[in-house]
């Protein structure tokens, strides 16, 4: 999907307006899970999750092949919708994003305050895509769609970063929404680790790719009820999956309960506070500890943002 020379040229407009993240190996975590762990801290970027890599490099893109762009319109429940909203106003587009009703307070205080519209509409990450696809033709303005190449080339910079970076890593550990950034790691790995096996997370509430993934073609899901809002996709991207099919060594499946253990896991090893999705790889590499027993591990921690009252009962629950 991606070369090399992609990702650098994508590296480009990203560092212009953020610096790289970084990437430790935490000692604790180590101790934790019997194996060396270097987390890729994607909490540290300008909205504390990966996806603002792929917003700067699409917003940035389709500024220059359209000048005169009305305005763009996305679904989100948070991350990807904060991304375009920033991107939206660094390169002075309008951004309406629209998200499910009963989203994340704190996502939607943060995409108002980059200057979106933020439209509330339908039950679920589907439903409100569906909603914003509508209004892009009412409105006239241009949809930016949750999986792109411009947004994997993005959001593959963290990829980029994370391999030069850290030693050889036998295996990474990548959560997945609908696929932008296990799409990149892939990518990065092929150009630069190749011997590195990628391993996808979803929720055991919202498996869509993990049973895509063992059928070998899209099989959607009814429902994708997790707290971890950040993997809660029905419908698997096909252009993903295909990529992930081909370069993916097996996807996990994490409960909440798990998710949240892992959350606090961070907190305790690291003092890192993190979301659902931002949680599952290292819930997955703690559920297969005994497999990668004294090996050496990369985690994505793909964001940071949590409402209070949810991050608290991860906290308290034992």
């Amino acid at each position: 999907m991606l070369s090399l020379q992609d990702v650098e040229d994508a590296a480009a407009i990203v560092y212009a307006a953020m610096p790289p993240t970084p990437q430790y190996a935490w000692p604790l975590l180590a101790k934790r899970t019997g194996c060396e762990v270097w987390v890729k801290h994607e909490n540290h970027t300008p909205i504390g999750a990966f996806k603002v890599r792929g917003g700067l490099v699409y917003m940035a893109r389709l500024k220059g092949d359209q000048p005169a762009v009305a305005g763009v319109i996305s679904a989100t429940r948070g991350n990807h919708g904060q991304s375009i909203a920033l991107a939206a106003a660094r390169t002075g587009i309008a951004a309406t994003i629209v998200v499910p009703k009963g989203n994340s307070v704190e996502k939607n205080a943060a995409m108002r305050a980059f200057g979106a519209e933020l439209v509330e509409a339908g039950h679920d990450f589907d439903a409100a895509r569906e909603t914003a696809m509508r209004l892009a033709s009412e409105r006239g303005l241009s949809m930016v769609p949750s999986f792109h190449r411009d947004l994997v080339c993005g959001v593959a910079t963290y990829a980029l970063e994370l391999f030069q970076a850290a030693p050889a890593l036998d295996t990474v550990y990548v959560p997945i929404g609908l696929g932008s950034g296990i799409c990149g790691v892939i990518a990065m790995r092929d150009a630069l680790s190749p011997t590195t096996k990628v391993v996808g997370v979803v929720s055991t509430e919202a498996p869509a790719y993990a049973l895509s993934f063992a059928a070998g073609k899209v099989v959607p899901t009814n429902s994708a009820d997790t707290m971890a809002d950040g993997m809660a996709v029905r419908g698997p991207d096909a252009e993903a999956l295909s990529a992930i099919l081909k370069g993916a060594d097996r996807i996990v499946q994490v409960s909440d309960n798990e998710v949240m253990a892992a959350m606090r896991a961070y907190y305790e090893d690291t003092h890192q506070l993190t979301e659902g999705a931002g949680a599952a790889s290292l819930a997955a590499l703690m559920q297969e500890r005994a497999r990668m027993a004294g090996k050496r591990v990369g985690l994505v921690l793909s964001g940071g943002n949590i409402d209070r009252p949810l991050y608290l009962r991860a906290l308290s629950e034992t």
